[in-house]
C-alpha cells in the first residue's frame, strides 16, 4: 500500500488514522494547531455513528467517557413541555474525551503538530510544509475542517455562505445540576423563534450547554469572558430558572462562539491524488448532529476502497459515489431544520428531533 499523508488531527483525521491502523497502512498526520489546542466542546452521536466507533474504540472505554441520552424534551423558554420523544442510543461526549480515545491507538511519532500543509502550485497533487519541503506521500487525505484551506486552494471558485445561525457553546462542571437533569436532552425555545438553549448531560458532574441565535436578530461576537457572560444573562435571564442557573455558574474563559458557514454547492470529494473527508469535504450545519458520524463513515468507506482497489482514482470515485447522496440528504435536512428554527413556535412542525437521519 502507498504512503498516505493525513492533514488534520481532529475527529475525522484521527478516525481515518485508526482505520488505517487496522489495515497496517503507512501514514503520517500533520496538524497546524498545538496538541493542547485539540480540545473543544462536545457532540451528539446517534446509534449509527457509535457502530462505526466501536470498530476502532473499545465500547466500554467509550461508554465511560460519555453518556447515553434517553429522552429528548422540547420546552418553551419558560419551561412548558412542548414535545417529548424517546431516543435510541444517542450518545453525548465531549470533544476532548473523544479526541483522547481516538488518539490512544496512534503513536505520537505519527503526528506532527504545529505544521501547516499547503498544495504545491508547481507540482500537481503534491503537498508541502510551511518551509517548502514536499511531503513524501502518494495519497493526501484532507481533514482540515469546514473552512479547509486546501479545499479553497484546489477549488478556487468555491463560495462559503454565512448561515443565519450562530452558537455559543460551553461545558459546566456541576454535579448538582448534572444530577438534576437526569439523562435527558433538553432544549428550550423562545416563542418568537430564532433563539434556543440546549442542555446535554456528559457525565455525573458535567453538562454541555449551547445557545443558538438567529444572527440577523442577535449580534453574537467574539468578546471578553466578562462581556459574554453579561450578554448571555441579558438574553436568557428571564428564561426557565435552570437556564439562568447554568449561565450564572458557568466559567466563560473557554466558551466557544461559533459563526456557521456552509458551501453554496458541494465540490468533488477528490482531485488528482488528494481526497477530502469530514467537514473538509462537506460542511454540515450543526442542526444535523451528523458531523462525527459522517466523518466516521467517510473514514471507514474510504479505507475500504483503498484496500480493495489497486487504482487510487477508482477508490476515490467509489468513495465519492457512495457518500455524496447521503451527505446531500443531511444538507437538505439541515437546511429544513434551520428554517424551522427561524420560525415562531406556533408555525414550527411538531416533534422535530434536532438530528438528521438519512
Amino acid at each position: 500500500m502507498k504512503k498516505i499523508a493525513v492533514v488534520g488531527a481532529g475527529i475525522s483525521g484521527l478516525s481515518m488514522a485508526n482505520y488505517l491502523e487496522k489495515y497496517k497502512i503507512d501514514y503520517h498526520i500533520y496538524e497546524r494547531r498545538k496538541k493542547k489546542d485539540m480540545a473543544g466542546h462536545g457532540f451528539l452521536i446517534p446509534k449509527e455513528g457509535l457502530d462505526y466507533l466501536y470498530q476502532i474504540i473499545d465500547s466500554h472505554l467509550l461508554h465511560k467517557k460519555g453518556n447515553f441520552l434517553k429522552k429528548y424534551t422540547q420546552y418553551s423558554h419558560t419551561g412548558k413541555i412542548l414535545a417529548e420523544k424517546e431516543l435510541d442510543h444517542v450518545f453525548a461526549i465531549s470533544r476532548h474525551a473523544l479526541i483522547e480515545l481516538l488518539a490512544q491507538n496512534i503513536s505520537q511519532e505519527k503526528i506532527t503538530y504545529e505544521e501547516t500543509v499547503i498544495p504545491d502550485e508547481l507540482q500537481n497533487g503534491l503537498l508541502k510544509l510551511s518551509n517548502g519541503t514536499i511531503i513524501d506521500a502518494d495519497i493526501a487525505i484532507i481533514s482540515d475542517g469546514s473552512r479547509s484551506r486546501i479545499r479553497k486552494q484546489l477549488f478556487a471558485e468555491e463560495t462559503m455562505n454565512l448561515v443565519r445561525e450562530s452558537e455559543v457553546v460551553n461545558i459546566i462542571q456541576n454535579k448538582d445540576i448534572a444530577q438534576a437533569i437526569e439523562n435527558d436532552f433538553m432544549k428550550f425555545h423562545h416563542e418568537e423563534g430564532g433563539l434556543t438553549f440546549g442542555i446535554l448531560k456528559l457525565s455525573e458532574d458535567s453538562i454541555l450547554w449551547y445557545s443558538q441565535f438567529d444572527n440577523q436578530k442577535f449580534s453574537v461576537q467574539e468578546c471578553s469572558a466578562g462581556n459574554l457572560r453579561k450578554y448571555m444573562l441579558e438574553v436568557f435571564g428571564s428564561w426557565h430558572p435552570l437556564v439562568s442557573e447554568i449561565l450564572m455558574k458557568s466559567d466563560y474563559q473557554n466558551v466557544h462562539v461559533w459563526s456557521v458557514y456552509e458551501l453554496e454547492k458541494l465540490h468533488p470529494f477528490y482531485k488528482t491524488n488528494i481526497v477530502f473527508i469530514g467537514d473538509a469535504a462537506h460542511p454540515l450545519i450543526p442542526f444535523t448532529s451528523q458531523g462525527v458520524t459522517s466523518a466516521l463513515k467517510d473514514a471507514f468507506i474510504l479505507t475500504k476502497y483503498l484496500v480493495e482497489e489497486k487504482n487510487i482514482q477508482q477508490a476515490f470515485s467509489k468513495y465519492e459515489t457512495e457518500r455524496k447522496p447521503e451527505i446531500e440528504t443531511h444538507i437538505h435536512n439541515g437546511r429544513a431544520l434551520l428554517n424551522q428554527f427561524l420560525l415562531p413556535l406556533s408555525q414550527q412542525t411538531e416533534n422535530i428531533i434536532p438530528i438528521s437521519y438519512k
